[in-house]
């Protein structure tokens, strides 16, 4: 069977759909091939597949759903885009559940066909590009030199028994490390026992730790044995050991010195055999200046500390986590994987994901879930996701400080502060590959901007910008002048006239009088 590596097949009962487009795909370079009916497709099938399947729904005999059944049982990677003069809820939720690339009702704007026809034609070069041989997925994954000082971290380890700290912001993925460390121990065949300290009640603590003998306290029915028990020989993970209440801080200290512990209400010591594991987001030593930590137990944990980078510290990392993260949502809701666009991975690769790793996860999740195509654009992304990382909102200007000016009076005594640009609170601390400016200037700032109106479609990004940026310079000279145009036009580098001209185009109140230097 060959393969039409560009071509897109058009199904439609109604000639004149096809007509148009074919005449559009003609237009734009891109073979096409017409049919009148599903049946005819799948004969074709037999011998030759598209690249993509533009399909009616309903046509006599075969109706498109049933042709979308067949394609993607026969083959899952051919992109279709189902077409319907019929557009209700039922339509669309059958197609997307079927498979569907794209839905498109009619009537439609050909222009937008034609951008979605060769948004699948992408998405089908992705996938025969990334069509290589299955590979059993590492348990962690991580290019950057943090990642790799880890994963050394974790080799030089695997013959050791000694206690481990492991510090990171929350989402970095501690416990994925520790079962890691635990895994390449020789303690490996044996339990590995994990507890969040933070999630368990103070009074709860203590005996799910050290367990509890028979009527050690009211409910206390049965003797139950703790976690450092059911660690035997293995492993015990102490997760945000800093919020463990002091007095429990006392009793873990005792065990880690002597070996041996007490369940609640026992008199018998009982022997640890276990190595611990702990960690935290918080900073410790912080922690034992409040007096919250104490200080024997920190130095008893921190023998050896690894500290895991956070996702904005490892960038690089973020596609290939991405791109793992979608395979895995996909297998386990039981769906075709999407995959994000190279402009896509671009733009996350330049957020700073304060949730780290678990953040990204669930972001594939809900793409997974709610993208609209198997191609996920930057505009599929959850809104909220794409507003975090604008410097500025898409309708405002350049910069905060373009308030409209006053009196000359009251711009002489307006504050420098006036024409500062926001903090921006989830700015890009590092730039993904294709940005050019430096993290934190106004640069960076004005690409935030140029990007979120690009990604929003706005029209006349480049003018509309020009004149924001024309209209903010000439504020801020007028502000420091006092509003005296003559000296801000000499300070700006530009002509009397030019400045008087510029005022009145972009309708800047600089006040009256204002043409005159003050006396």
């Amino acid at each position: 069977m060959s393969a039409a590596a560009d071509t897109v097949w058009v199904v439609d009962d109604d000639q004149s759909i096809r007509w148009v487009i074919e005449k559009a795909l003609t237009k734009e370079n891109v073979p096409v091939r017409s049919f009148d009916s599903a049946r005819s497709v799948i004969e074709s099938l037999t011998e030759d597949v598209p690249a993509v399947l533009v399909s009616d729904v309903r046509m006599p005999g075969t109706n498109g759903f049933a042709l979308l059944e067949h394609v993607k049982r026969e083959h899952p990677e051919l992109p279709v885009i189902v077409m319907t003069a019929f557009s209700d809820l039922d339509s669309a939720v059958s197609a997307f559940q079927g498979g569907a690339f794209e839905y498109l009702p009619k009537p439609f704007d050909i222009t937008k066909a034609v951008e979605l026809i060769r948004r699948a034609l992408d998405e089908h070069k992705r996938e025969v590009a990334a069509a290589e041989p299955a590979v059993a997925t590492p348990e962690m994954l991580g290019q950057a030199p943090a990642m790799q000082d880890v994963f050394r971290a974790i080799g030089r380890l695997s013959q050791s028994h000694v206690t481990v700290l492991i510090t990171g912001e929350s989402g970095t993925g501690k416990e994925l490390v520790a079962r890691a460390l635990h895994r390449h121990s020789p303690r490996a065949n044996k339990p590995f026992v994990a507890i969040n300290t933070a999630a368990i009640p103070k009074d709860l603590l203590e005996s799910e730790l050290f367990g509890h003998e028979r009527g050690a306290f009211t409910g206390a029915q049965t003797m139950r044995r703790g976690r450092f028990e059911q660690a035997e020989e293995g492993t015990l993970f102490l997760d945000e050991i800093g919020d463990m209440p002091m007095d429990l801080q006392t009793r873990l200290l005792r065990v880690l010195s002597d070996g041996h512990f007490y369940r609640v209400g026992g008199h018998a010591p009982i022997k640890a055999n276990v190595r611990v594991i702990a960690a935290t987001h918080q900073n410790l030593e912080d922690r034992v200046r409040q007096g919250q930590f104490r200080e024997d137990l920190f130095h008893r944990l921190n023998v050896i500390r690894l500290r895991l980078p956070a996702l904005r510290e490892r960038s690089e990392d973020i596609a290939l986590l991405a791109r793992y993260f979608l395979a895995k949502s996909a297998r386990e809701l039981g769906v075709d994987a999407k995959r994000f666009s190279d402009d896509t991975l671009r733009f996350l690769s330049g957020l700073p994901f304060p949730g780290n790793v678990r953040q990204l996860e669930n972001l594939c999740h809900w793409v997974t879930v709610m993208a609209p195509s198997q191609g996920v654009e930057v505009k599929d992304l959850p809104d909220d996701l794409r507003q975090q990382i604008a410097a500025a909102p898409a309708s405002g200007t350049l910069l905060a400080g373009a308030a409209t000016l006053g009196h000359a009076a009251d711009a002489a005594s307006a504050q420098p502060s006036v024409v500062a640009a926001p903090a921006v609170p989830f700015a890009p601390l590092a730039a993904p590959p294709g940005v050019i400016a430096a993290p934190g200037t106004w640069q960076a700032q004005l690409e935030a901007v140029v990007r979120e109106r690009l990604v929003q479609g706005l029209p006349d990004v480049m003018p509309k910008l020009a004149e924001d940026f024309e209209r903010t310079v000439i504020q801020t000279a007028l502000v420091v002048t006092g509003g005296r145009r003559v000296e801000a036009a000499q300070r700006l580098g530009i002509g009397r006239n030019t400045i008087t001209r510029k005022i009145a185009e972009l309708g800047i109140d600089d006040g009256p009088g204002a043409d005159e230097p003050a006396g």
